[in-house]
């Protein structure tokens, strides 16, 4: 008897994979899980792919034309994107509030260290990238879908890969969902922080100072309530005014950042050992992207223009190494030691144009926060809504979680409102997670054991799994530490 196992097809009603005997019960639909309203951020699809099948999904059981499927022209896609409105939604992901923390994070490594040190984590975020890329090309030929999100690239790797990985796919698939929550959480957290810390400002110069928790709990209703939108399409004047500020923003912040700089020798080249964990949290953070790949890649018209040398993703990532490397080189090499968790808190108080970006940079950040909020959302809703027996308690299940995980970030942001140490905490515990050390442990388990010429594939997975889980555990302690002792001498060292 043949042991040769049948074609998996895409059951598109109930998302699972059937073997062939239940083809005819195959009804096509478009490929909604990266529609247009949800590029910036990687949700879950509507249901899980990949059952808990052994008969099905096992190591090296792919079917003989699994190398002849090609799941880009197997996407249905109500409104796929061009290769440049790829780019405006890549690079809307990954520029956020981590661009603004960036000559904090040069003060912690010092200006040269800082300098390429931004360079090359940008060169390895950028490869882990493409690697999850790829990985989800290999695997969906392997079980024939058309595409993959994150956590469901983690569960066919470790299920169709070597059989003592095998028993862990669900772990892995709920880890990744994890640390998506815990990232996208964090994220929010630093939102309400930088809101309030930039409108206190503001205030303390025209009126008067008050606590910075004052203004969070000044925030909490219309956070609330922009919360309470439940479609990305009524939020999308809002992420276009974002947008149109941060831009605006960030051009204003260069303005005030170039004029008079001093020579290089005012700041350090080199910081200490003890502070350089602090710098990586923040850098990973502000590389933030990892999320927004697989999304943006499943739902572009050519999806073979996203990678190669020149492609959607290298173009880019450039881009943003860029920006990130000339907003913390100048404004370290500015305000050196003297900087702020935002640059947007070193411009000149008394200039009306400085209060200005501040103003519209929180409100920028206020307005993205509901697509941040949107991820746990998405991975949190359905098993709260499958607990409830009715409609009507699905609903208020869904809007009391609603509120209650934005009083979750709101109570955060209250017992840490210290925005470096935050930014650099998310970055390493759970921004590393997802960008670092997901990425090689998925590609070790997808080509296994195929690992290229004297195994140099496994080799170097093995530098960026040590090197990510060392960012995690040693970011973690010193982030850990300077929100206990935020007046702790070795950050001036």
């Amino acid at each position: 008897m043949s042991t040769e196992r049948q074609p998996l097809l895409y059951n598109s009603e109930h998302s699972d994979i059937e073997t062939p005997s239940a083809a005819n019960s195959v009804i096509a639909r478009p490929d909604y899980r990266s529609s247009p309203e949800n590029v910036l951020v990687d949700v879950q699809s509507e249901s899980l792919l990949l059952q808990n099948d052994e008969s099905t999904l096992t190591l090296g059981a792919s079917s003989a034309n699994s190398d002849k499927y090609e799941p880009s022209l197997h996407r249905t896609l109500e409104h796929p994107t061009s290769n440049l409105e790829t780019m405006i939604h890549l690079l809307k992901g990954n520029i956020g509030t981590g661009i603004l923390a960036m000559p904090d994070a040069f003060k912690n490594a010092g200006l040269y260290v800082g300098l390429f040190g931004t360079m090359l984590m940008g060169l390895i975020c950028t490869h882990c990238m493409h690697m999850l890329v790829n990985c989800s090309h290999e695997l969906c030929r392997r079980v024939q879908v058309p595409s993959l999100d994150f956590s469901e690239v983690c569960y066919t790797s470790f299920k169709t890969g070597p059989p003592g990985v095998q028993r862990y796919a669900n772990t892995a698939r709920n880890l990744i969902n994890l640390f998506l929550v815990i990232t996208q959480l964090g994220f929010c957290c630093v939102y309400f922080v930088f809101v309030a810390v930039n409108v206190q400002e503001v205030v303390a110069h025209y009126f008067f100072k008050l606590d910075i928790r004052v203004y969070l709990i000044l925030m909490l209703v219309p956070m609330v309530l922009l919360n309470l939108v439940r479609n990305l399409k009524y939020l999308t004047p809002a992420s276009l005014l974002a947008s149109i500020l941060t831009i605006s923003g960030l051009a204003i912040t260069f303005y005030y950042m170039l004029q008079d700089l001093p020579h290089t020798d005012t700041v350090k080249p080199y910081a200490s050992w003890k502070t350089l964990p602090l710098y990586f949290g923040t850098a990973i953070y502000a590389f933030e992207g990892i999320g927004v790949v697989l999304p943006l890649e499943n739902n572009m018209k050519n999806p073979e223009d996203f990678g190669g040398w020149n492609g959607v993703l290298n173009t880019g990532m450039v881009i943003v190494a860029c920006l990130y490397t000339a907003v913390g080189f100048f404004g370290y090499l500015k305000y050196g030691d003297a900087v702020e968790g935002s640059i947007t808190l070193n411009l000149p108080g008394t200039d009306l144009l400085a209060q200005m970006v501040r103003l519209a940079m929180a409100l920028a950040i206020f307005l993205s926060y509901g697509l941040q909020f949107y991820v746990p959302i998405n991975i949190i809703g359905p098993w709260i809504r499958n607990q409830m027996n009715t409609h009507q308690s699905q609903e208020i299940a869904e809007y009391l979680m609603r509120v209650g995980l934005v009083i979750f970030t709101f109570l955060l942001a209250a017992i840490i409102p210290n925005l470096g140490a935050v930014i650099s905490l998310v970055g390493a515990v759970s921004s590393s997670t997802l960008a670092l050390i997901f990425p090689p442990i998925i590609e070790m388990v997808t080509f296994y054991p195929n690992y290229g010429r004297r195994n140099w594939i496994l080799y170097k997975d093995l530098l960026l799994l040590v090197f990510g889980v060392a960012g995690f555990v040693f970011g973690t302690y010193a982030s850990v530490n300077q929100i206990l002792n935020p007046e702790s001498p070795d950050r001036t060292e």
